[in-house]
């Protein structure tokens, strides 16, 4: 029997199982990366792929809040091209 964790949307709280959504990682060494591979370890959030989400995420550094650090720029031009 294999378990399915449900995860929830940090902009829209919908939850579901890690295929309907986009991880964003956290290392230990603080930096932040967009998980493509499902091979990075660190704490993580996850995003919904929904364009709405993607925009008020974005809008809000919402990551930023989450992971109390200063996010790259880049995170969130990524995020705008996941799309």
């Amino acid at each position: 029997m294999t378990s399915n964790p449900i995860r929830t949307c940090i902009v829209c709280r919908k939850k579901g199982t890690k295929d309907n959504f986009i991880k964003i990682v956290k290392n230990k060494l603080g930096e932040i990366a967009i998980e493509k591979n499902k091979k990075l370890d660190g704490r993580g959030l996850y995003i919904c792929k929904d364009k709405s989400c993607y925009e008020k995420c974005i809008k809000t550094k919402a990551i930023n809040k989450i992971f109390k650090a200063s996010v790259p720029e880049s995170i969130y031009e990524e995020l705008k091209n996941e799309n």
